[in-house]
C-alpha cells in the first residue's frame, strides 16, 4: 500500500515538473518572440525616421535653391524690362550702375560696414626659452573658412582683400595672401558682417581656438561700428579657373 502511494506521488511529481518545464519553456519562447518583435519594430522606426529626415532636409535645400533662382530670375526680368523702357541715355546709366554693382560684388572697390577686427597675437608662456610663435597658411585658411561659415560677408587680411579666388599659401616660410606677404604675427583680419555676435559665439565653441593655442597664438576680437576694407589690388586672372557642372540631386 505504501509502495503504491509512493509511486502515485512520484508520478504526480513528475507530471508537475513536466508541466512547470513546459510552461516555463512556452513563456521563454513568448518572451523571445516579443523581444524580437519589439527590436524589429524599434529598428524599423529609427530607419524610417532617419530616411524621412534626410528627405525633408534635401527637399528644404532644393526649395531654398529654387527660391533663390526664382528671385534672381525675377530681378533679371525686372532689370531687363526697365532697361527696355528707358531712353538711350538712361540705358547707358543703367549699364554703368550694373558694372559698379558687379565691381563691388567682385571686391574691386573699397567697402565699408560694421563688423569685427580680429587679431592673431603671439602668446608667450616662457619668454626665456620659447621661440617666436608662427602659423602656417593652412591654419590661416582654416580660420577664414570658419569665419565664412559663421556669417562673414567680406574680409581682408592686413591690406589684402579676400575674394573668391584669393590664394593663401606658404612661400619660403612666409604666408602670402594674394601675391603679397603678410609678415609675422600679429596678424589683423578685418571682417564685415551683419551679425557680429553670431561669429563671436561660433568661434567660442569652435575647435579653431585650440588649434591656435597649440601654436601659442591667441585670438583677440573687437566689435566695430565701421570698418573699411581695401579694394582688391591685383589683376583677376581667370586662365586657370574651370567651369564645373554641379550634378542635380540624385545624380552620381
Amino acid at each position: 500500500m505504501l509502495k503504491c502511494t509512493q509511486r502515485i506521488c512520484d508520478g504526480m511529481k513528475n507530471i508537475f515538473i513536466k508541466q512547470y518545464f513546459s510552461i516555463g519553456l512556452v513563456c521563454l519562447l513568448i518572451g523571445l518572440m516579443i523581444a524580437i518583435l519589439f527590436n524589429t519594430n524599434h529598428q524599423t522606426t529609427e530607419r524610417d525616421t532617419r530616411d524621412t529626415w534626410e528627405i525633408r532636409t534635401a527637399l528644404l535645400e532644393e526649395q531654398k535653391i529654387q527660391q533663390n533662382l526664382y528671385t534672381e530670375i525675377a530681378e533679371a526680368e525686372t532689370t531687363l524690362r526697365e532697361y527696355q523702357e528707358q531712353t538711350e541715355h538712361q540705358q547707358i546709366e543703367s549699364l554703368k550702375n550694373s558694372i559698379k554693382q558687379l565691381r563691388e560684388q567682385a571686391g574691386l572697390t573699397e567697402k565699408k560696414g560694421q563688423g569685427l577686427i580680429i587679431t592673431l597675437e603671439p602668446l608667450f608662456l616662457d619668454e626665456d626659452f620659447q621661440e617666436y610663435p608662427e602659423i602656417n597658411a593652412e591654419l590661416l585658411q582654416l580660420f577664414i573658412n570658419e569665419l565664412n561659415a559663421a556669417g562673414a560677408t567680406e574680409m581682408a587680411i592686413e591690406s589684402q582683400r579676400i575674394i573668391n579666388i584669393t590664394p593663401i599659401r606658404d612661400v619660403n616660410e612666409n604666408i602670402y595672401v594674394n601675391n603679397s606677404s603678410i609678415g609675422d604675427l600679429p596678424i589683423t583680419i578685418y571682417v564685415l558682417t551683419n551679425d557680429a555676435e553670431q561669429i563671436i559665439n561660433h568661434l567660442e565653441v569652435s575647435e579653431i581656438g585650440d588649434y591656435f593655442a597649440l601654436e601659442n597664438v591667441t585670438i583677440s576680437i573687437s566689435e566695430q561700428s565701421e570698418i573699411v576694407l581695401p579694394e582688391y589690388g591685383d589683376l583677376i586672372d581667370l586662365q586657370d579657373v574651370d567651369i564645373v557642372d554641379v550634378p542635380e540631386e540624385g545624380e552620381s
